[in-house]
């Protein structure tokens, strides 16, 4: 594995599980993890719009680095990680 094969890995590898984090913070409808996690950062009804939309964009740009990751880890590794 090159250096820019092991750096793609990293990526994808932090980039799956942010992903898995924010879509965790996002809120729901009330009951279940992500309002048991994140009700203390919703309180204010003023600042929920914008938070929400950042956590909107954070979890859209962690959307792409995953898929572009998964594109070139199709190119990359086309047999697969022998060794892993």
């Amino acid at each position: 594995m090159g250096p820019f094969q092991i750096f793609l890995f990293v990526v994808w590898a932090v980039s799956a599980v942010a992903l898995t984090i924010l879509v965790l913070m996002h809120s729901g409808k009330g009951t279940g993890v992500s309002d048991m996690i994140a009700s203390s950062l919703y309180n204010s009804s003023s600042a929920t719009g914008v938070m929400e939309q950042n956590l909107d964009r954070l979890t859209v740009i962690m959307a792409v680095v995953f898929a572009v990751c998964v594109v070139l880890c199709m190119f990359f590794f086309p047999q697969g990680i022998v060794g892993f």
